[in-house]
């Protein structure tokens, strides 16, 4: 603890010292002595329209003198006086200046061709594109706007081979799950580290603006991310927010677009005609006094609404000689189609860099953002099981409380009643994050090439969620007495980052690059929570729990508070000789607080290779071959992501059935889970080995990779029996495997050929993840359904091969007091010698299958004739498995039994013996067809048009111009019109993406079985259902 705290403390200190430097100010007024003055000394930047370029070489005309700029873009040369300057890069037109009496330039290179020496962001650093030799993508803040998205993960879909966002809510606000290259942990976190400007970030991407990032830069084998130590297992996505440039005046952003979403399709239940012949052909219910069948009531026209979104994004950046700026902010709001859902985002955003001096620079980045999100509490069960032969109103025309059914008494939904009880319903999630980098930069003036760097980040992250349920609302009972609850969550975070560089170019050819790193960190974490009854006045919602007459509860059980703490040193080298042969090299160590006293400290390595074939000279008469380069890296990473206290091992509560009325009974503490002292990291290691590819002046480009990842050591929570008195402990049991192939390609069709451009894109890949090991040998882990051999997801069920037919022999046998037009599983067990079955069907007969796809893979294309450009974005997968919980057993909407309303399927009957589903009324298992979870599994392939986009430039135009505006387009857009190939769309209408989680409650009636603990699975439920979004925008710019 007192060594983070120095660290932190050091870390300012040095921040203020080096702004206050007398040797830096000393540096502006410092005379040469004549001898020097006959040479000149000249300073400038070297950039493109997106930013500064690495590695450009700046020479003396008619001589040998020469630089390259570094790593910022930024050059100092001595030249004679009257000098001309020849910069030039590769990809770029070579300009020619005369230096005439300026002594600084800000020099803007124009692209010849197309360019793909892009500047990437590795980590602690940037690196050109041509020069990398680790698994980074790179995707430009411009790119990821093209879709008017929420956050960056919802743009970055389909966009990245071997990045899997999965959608694990369809609710406003809702946050994606990123996946890079496959799951590696079974207890430990596999997402991704997100770094925003250089600070680890503490936050959520839904935080972030998408309008204020200028890149993202996605690390993907451990050569690359393993100078992240313990938090790189899972790969990296570095956020680099929007900056101004120098010397550029003040330029002011306006960015807006507003839209209105539909449902993409209802969910297809059964109308009142189809409802009551179900119920017939079922045999079991009868309709109530509330239904009939000459009624037919569609339930969803009369609960879902038109959403409306809007975004409005304002920005200004410029800069002067000696730095830049810009700031902005930018209001979001995604209205849902579910009454009362919405999520609202206000963000502001700045960025300040400072030259002072020769030596000296300082900056600093501030992201901030206001959230809410609003109607989670909805679900919209009660909407689609409502019997369409009940009629919402009474013979009056009100609003009807409840629907009598069968077996139920439901709470009548609609639109108009949400709305109504809007302040006596409620679940609001408000919450503020500010996420803040201070650095500064000291360049040594007697080592040309060397600096030092500190970045200092502070963090806070609070989260506020209230729910107040009032009397009566959504109960049957128009007595039950008001609830409400409240929980507040508060997270602070300091870092620290001490880094030399060391980047110099010798005899032209040869570039090295040193860095080296001491960083520390430290997370602090607070929760509280506190529920209660009865709330004397509604008006006072969950603001006033304490004022409640019935009971107050604060469980300790829900109350929370860590603290954790990292430290970190690296060292890394990087070699290039003529932009032909390089290598990497790196070493990290970390120390992390959540592990075993002993096991805390661990070292990382990795190196890399590139060959960039087409600079050899026997390649020269390939002269329409710009890039061949050859890549293989290996390095190792780990991963800590587990609760910081679990080396503890924990004390739980339990009451007594005696003691006091007045405090509750009596409780006791109990070990629930016990301490390991051995607890140590979880060690992935990494092969990759990549082609990049560029044809024809940059007018085909791509990539492809192939990697090996295994892990070992999992960190797993490990059950024990109950005669132990104690239920688990965390231990480092378990190994698993990645193996894959990413490949991508870009490509320009047509350059402005009689006024037409046409580029197209495609990436796809695949992952073979496998389960090496379990605990002690095991095989097998049941409960949470994870098997050795097999992929992390599976499904472990019944394979339903079909329903049982009049002539099919052995239904006695298999099935006793099944019936004819059930659902028929696959037996696995013996047969005797006349070829009967030995058995009944029984859990020895349930299998594993996989869930993994043959591809993943998204597309997008851009036409452009004059001023006009139409842009189409869209995704792929192939094969792989679907769980729909609204067609299984979990969901109660598939039921064949007349109790509730039922999805519309196509069931057996005697005049139907050819259909998918059961017979209704037939054999049951709680409440639902037996074998009735078999009924959810799809083949999960798709092929999906996520964004087609129209838009008009109209620049040109004079009266444009005599404005002074630069830049105005206006678009329209749509999202999500049209999904193809999909066996899941086709039968149902539905979206194929997921929409929740195998745990998730509030969208499926029964969780699944083996998929709420540990091991959790996005599937499809009753979700807020997919819709499909109508935009119109502008973009201007003055």
């Amino acid at each position: 603890m007192i060594l983070r705290k120095t660290t932190l403390i050091a870390g300012i200190c040095a921040l203020m010292c080096t702004t206050y430097s007398p040797n830096v100010m000393a540096a502006k007024t410092s005379s040469f002595p004549p001898a020097v003055q006959q040479s000149r000394r000249i300073t400038g930047e070297i950039h493109d329209a997106s930013g500064a370029l690495i590695g450009a070489t700046v020479k003396e005309k008619g001589t040998t003198n020469g630089v390259v700029t570094d790593l910022d873009g930024n050059f100092t040369i001595n030249i004679k006086p009257g000098a001309t300057l020849i910069i030039s890069y590769v990809g770029y037109k070579t300009r020619e200046i005369t230096v005439g009496n300026q002594s600084h330039f800000s020099i803007e290179l124009k692209e010849e061709g197309h360019n793909l020496n892009d500047v990437v962001v590795i980590g602690y650093g940037t690196q050109r594109r041509e020069a990398v030799t680790g698994s980074v993508a790179n995707v430009r803040g411009d790119v990821l706007n093209e879709v008017a998205a929420p956050d960056a993960a919802r743009a970055l879909q389909g966009r990245v081979a071997g990045v899997l966002m999965t959608q694990t809510s369809s609710q406003p606000g809702a946050e994606m799950q990123i996946r890079i290259r496959g799951q590696r942990s079974l207890n430990a976190s596999n997402d991704p580290l997100i770094v925003l400007n250089g600070i680890p970030f503490m936050g959520q991407l839904s935080d972030i603006n998408p309008a204020d990032i200028k890149s993202m830069d996605i690390l993907k084998d451990a050569s690359a991310t393993a100078i992240y130590g313990s938090r790189g297992a899972n790969g990296v996505i570095i956020i680099t927010s929007g900056n101004g440039k120098m010397e550029a005046p003040a330029t002011v952003s306006y960015n807006a677009y507003v839209g209105f979403k539909k449902i993409f399709h209802k969910y297809p239940m059964m109308n009142g005609k189809e409802f009551s012949q179900l119920r017939k052909d079922a045999g079991m219910f009868q309709n109530t006094v509330d239904e009939s069948d000459d009624v037919n009531t569609d339930w969803q026209d009369l609960f879902f609404k038109t959403g409306i979104t809007t975004s409005h994004d304002i920005s200004v950046a410029g800069g002067n000689r000696g730095g830049s700026y810009s700031f902005g902010g930018g209001y979001y709001h995604d209205g849902g189609v579910v009454p009362t859902q919405g999520f609202t985002r206000i963000s502001l955003h700045g960025n300040l860099d400072q030259i002072v001096g020769k030596w000296f620079r300082f900056g600093l980045t501030t992201n901030n953002s206001y959230r809410e999100t609003t109607g989670t509490q909805l679900s919209i069960y009660n909407v689609l099981s409502m019997s369409p032969l009940a009629s919402p109103y009474d013979d009056k025309g009100n609003l009807k409380r409840t629907i009598n059914m069968p077996n139920d008494n439901m709470y009548v939904l609609t639109k108009d009643v949400v709305d109504n009880l809007k302040d006596v319903w409620l679940d609001e999630n408000k919450g503020f994050g500010s996420y803040n980098t201070v650095y500064a930069e000291v360049k040594c003036p007697w080592v040309d090439g060397l600096k030092y760097r500190v970045n200092v980040g502070l963090n806070y992250r609070s989260n506020k969620e209230g729910t107040f349920t009032g009397t009566g609302v959504n109960s049957t009972t128009a007595t039950t007495p008001n609830t409400a609850s409240v929980q507040q969550d508060v997270t602070r975070n300091w870092a620290v980052e001490n880094i030399i560089t060391y980047d110099k170019t010798f005899a032209e050819k040869h570039q090295i690059n040193i860095t080296g790193l001491y960083s520390a960190e430290q997370t602090r974490f607070e929760r509280t929570y506190m529920s209660s009854k009865s709330i004397p006045a509604e008006y006072f919602q969950y603001y006033n729990i304490g004022a409640a007459d019935g009971e107050i509860s604060v469980d300790p059980n829900k109350q929370d508070y860590w603290q954790s703490g990292l430290e970190s040193w690296m060292g890394r080298i990087m070699y290039s000789y003529d932009n032909r042969y390089m290598i990497s090299a790196a070493l990290r160590a970390d120390a992390s607080s959540r592990l075993a006293k002993g096991h805390q400290w661990h070292t990382y390595p990795a190196i890399s290779a590139g060959w960039n074939i087409q600079r050899e000279n026997f390649m020269k008469k390939f002269t329409w071959i710009d890039n061949l380069k050859l890549r293989v890296g290996y390095g190792e990473t780990s991963n800590q992501s587990i609760s910081p206290y679990s080396t503890l091992g924990a004390l739980s509560i339990r009451p007594y059935n005696f003691g006091p009325l007045s405090n509750g009974y009596a409780r006791g503490y109990y070990v629930s889970t016990l301490p390991n002292e051995d607890l140590g990291w979880e060690y992935s290691s990494t092969w990759n080995f990549g082609l990049d590819y560029s044809f024809l002046n940059g007018r085909i480009n791509g990539t492809f990779e192939y990697y090996i990842q295994n892990t070992k050591d999992l960190l797993l929570g490990v059950a024990l029996p109950a005669t132990t008195g104690v239920s688990s402990y965390t231990a480092n049991i378990g190994k698993t495997r990645n193996i894959g192939f990413e490949f991508s390609l870009n490509g320009i069709i047509l350059d402005n050929h009689n006024g037409w451009n046409w580029s197209a894109g495609v990436n796809f890949y695949q992952n073979r993840n496998k389960l090496v090991a379990l605990a002690s040998g095991a095989k097998e882990d049941v409960d949470n359904r994870w098997f050795v051999g097999h992929p992390i997801d599976v499904i472990y069920d019944y394979k339903k091969i079909g329903l049982w037919q009049k002539n099919d022999p052995y239904l006695d046998i298999l099935e006793p007091g099944g019936n004819v037009g059930m659902i028929k599983v696959q037996y696995t067990g013996t047969y005797d010698a006349n070829g009967k079955p030995t058995r009944k069907i029984d859990a020895d007969d349930r299998k594993i299958t996989s869930m993994e796809p043959d591809l993943i893979g998204g597309f997008n294309t851009t036409v452009g004739y004059k001023n006009f450009d139409l842009t189409v974005i869209g995704a792929f997968q192939i094969g792989g498995k679907l769980i729909s919980a609204i067609h299984s057993a979990n969901g109660y909407l598939n039921m064949l039994s007349g109790r509730r309303n039922n999805i519309k399927v196509d069931y057996y009957t005697e005049n139907n013996t050819g259909a998918k589903y059961p017979k209704p009324g037939g054999a049951m298992s709680s409440d639902n067809p037996k074998y009735g979870s078999t009924l959810g599994y799809f083949n999960a392939g798709y092929m999906k048009i996520r964004t087609i986009t129209l838009g008009y430039n109209f620049d040109k135009l004079k009266v444009v111009k005599d404005f002074g505006i630069n830049r105005l387009r206006a678009y329209i857009s749509v999202e999500n019109p049209f999904v193809f190939f999909s066996p899941y769309k086709n039968e149902c209408g539905l979206d194929p993406e997921t929409n929740t989680l195998s745990n998730n409650s509030g969208t499926m009636a029964v969780t699944m079985e083996g998929y709420t603990g540990a091991h959790t699975l996005p599937v499809v439920g009753y979700n807020t259902p997919a819709t499909r979004t109508f935009l119109f925008g502008l973009n201007i710019t003055f």
